[in-house]
């Protein structure tokens, strides 16, 4: 019986305690489940203890290179930051042996040599100097790799400890290779940090792919070019110039070949898109050059690399950029120079709708391209990598705020987009718009632009087009019926001025005899009488000269029938009375 009392108190105390250790396989994440050649055995091992209140996290290694047996070398690789500080600084002085220090090597074979293993740390450090911005403000300066999370009040709570921090990711063959430190411990040895094995192992194929040229190896070595300015070797300085000069020739050829023989082309849609592609591809041509020249030829590393490619990058983006929307805006010009007659002229529906058309997908297109190369541009700095998740995280007041800041120009481009699949309106039709008339002149992301008859321009935002109720003269077909209206006397014999409006118009040659000849009193009032007289045209402007013409020539013809008796008149009846006798 006490043998079963002792037995339930030491459970009972042992869960109390809560003393337990839990030990799990576990592997590098960028690890490609590739067999290590020593067969390691890495295992994960999180210990708890409710008495200190803390996590520790490491991966315990149950094998060590004997590289580092073979070195009394001092280097501090107790924190992510100083081990990959030991690593950056003694691959700078070219103590390549001292940074190799911050490797796990369990993945390399045991006979490797001192020199193979300087090579692994030159490479890796070329490798980052090229194509790696490391964020040094997210690698953490406690062993435990924990970064301090600053909350509201300026009140810092320690994070999570950690065991794995990244400081870089390139791409190898269609997938990602991500650089990584580890937190390892060997034997009864202190947990110490160090570029993890699947990273070192990985170093070979990454130098293949981002590494300097063979041009190193052609440079020779009695020239003087092997040398250094501003920690620059002098060849790589001359070769610099000796690319851009290349860069230049090519670009200069480029815009000849499109001047001088494309250009006189007898087929007129090459010479159209060559005379006006000439310098943006004479620009893209050099920059590319440039760019491919110095990336694969002449590799630039150091503290500058990362900025340089990038800048050269950005210009070459741009100038791709450029390059892609003169030729959309080439072919749009040739099109409506080619393919399309006088928009003006009423009777040419098909070519307003053709030009209409071009112009949407012009400026559709145009900003397709231009968001794909600022993607592409700001794809290049890590902040705004980062930006996205920031953003979806607060997608919901982002939505809010840009939505109320730009909601006339959204609505605007949505108005756009509405016109062009309604068609209220087409470039060259002629429309009545808050009370003046004029032809279409153009349709924006935002605007509509009206030429008016006397040559001003009426700049319309495009929800107005949509909400606002507007006269299209030009919609359904170029045909105009057009009125007179005049005012007359009672006594007017209205049968003459019938014989005579009829007469008239059928002398007009700009009467296209569509509406027959047609005089009525469409009103009356305690003064006069209103006729209208009906006329029609091909189109707007020509009905808009007959109107005027036959107006005039009716009032003529009103003032001398009957010598006036018709012209309105103002009445006043005078009647007397006898006064009666005194």
């Amino acid at each position: 019986m006490k043998t079963m009392v002792n037995a339930f108190l030491f459970i009972l105390l042992s869960n109390m305690v809560g003393i337990g250790v839990y030990t799990a396989k576990a592997q590098d994440s960028t690890s490609t489940n590739v067999p290590s050649k020593d067969s390691t055995i890495v295992k994960a091992n999180i210990k708890t203890s409710s008495f200190q209140g803390s996590e520790e996290n490491y991966y315990v290694i149950q094998h060590r290179n004997q590289f580092f047996d073979r070195s009394e070398m001092s280097v501090n690789r107790e924190t992510p930051q100083a081990s990959l500080e030991n690593f950056i600084l003694s691959a700078r002085n070219a103590d390549y042996l001292k940074a190799a220090h911050s490797f796990n090597l369990n993945l390399i074979s045991d006979d490797v040599s001192n020199e193979q293993i300087e090579q692994l740390a030159q490479k890796l450090y070329i490798i980052i100097n090229k194509n790696v911005s490391i964020d040094w403000d997210k690698l953490s300066e406690r062993p435990d790799g924990q970064v301090d999370k600053i909350f509201a009040k300026n009140k810092a709570v320690a994070g999570e400890p950690r065991k794995s921090i990244a400081f870089g990711k390139l791409n190898l063959k269609e997938r990602d290779v991500t650089l990584r430190l580890q937190r390892v411990k060997y034997k009864t040895e202190p947990p110490y940090w160090v570029i993890s094995a699947n990273t070192v192992e990985h170093i070979d194929a990454l130098y293949a792919a981002y590494g300097p040229t063979k041009m190193v190896q052609l440079v020779p070595d009695g020239w003087g070019l092997k040398g250094e300015f501003l920690k620059i070797p002098i060849w790589k300085i001359v070769g610099l110039f000796i690319s851009m000069g290349i860069a230049y020739g090519l670009g200069w050829i480029t815009m000849l070949i499109l001047k001088r023989i494309f250009g006189r082309s007898k087929w007129e849609w090459i010479s159209s898109f060559s005379s006006r592609l000439a310098i943006p591809a004479a620009y893209f041509v050099g920059m590319l050059a440039l760019y491919l020249l110095l990336n694969n030829l002449i590799v630039f590393s150091g503290d500058f690399a990362n900025w340089f490619y990038t800048m050269l990058l950005i210009a070459t983006v741009v100038c791709g950029t450029w390059f892609i929307m003169r030729i959309l805006n080439a072919f749009i010009f040739y099109m409506a120079e080619n393919r399309t007659d006088d928009i003006y002229a009423e009777e040419n529906l098909e070519s307003r709708q053709v030009l209409t058309q071009l112009s949407v997908a012009r400026r559709v297109v145009s900003f397709i391209i231009f968001l794909t190369g600022t993607g592409i541009i700001l794809s290049q700095f890590e902040s705004f990598k980062n930006l996205g998740t920031t953003l979806f995280a607060s997608a919901g007041v982002a939505t809010i705020i840009i939505g109320i800041a730009a909601q006339g120009t959204l609505g605007n481009i949505i108005a756009g987009i509405q016109i062009a699949i309604t068609k209220p309106a087409q470039i060259g039709d002629l429309v009545l718009f808050d009370g003046q008339w004029g032809h279409v002149e153009d349709i924006g992301f935002v605007f509509m632009i009206v030429k008016t008859w006397d040559e001003r321009r009426i700049v319309t935002p495009l929800k107005s087009v949509i909400s606002n109720s507007f006269e299209n003269w030009s919609m359904r077909g170029s045909k105009q019926i057009r009125s007179i209206d005049i005012y007359t006397d009672y006594r007017i014999n209205i049968q003459k001025v019938r014989e005579k409006y009829e007469e008239l118009l059928k002398e007009s040659p700009t009467w296209d005899k569509q509406i027959s000849p047609s005089v009525q009193v469409v009103e009356s009032t305690e003064k006069a009488i209103k006729i209208r007289a009906l006329c029609s045209a091909k189109d707007p402007f020509t009905a808009w000269n007959l109107q005027c013409e036959l107006r005039e020539k009716l009032i003529a013809y009103i003032c001398e029938l009957e010598e006036g008796l018709g012209l309105p008149k103002d009445r006043i009846a005078l009647e007397s009375r006898d006064e009666p006798d005194q």
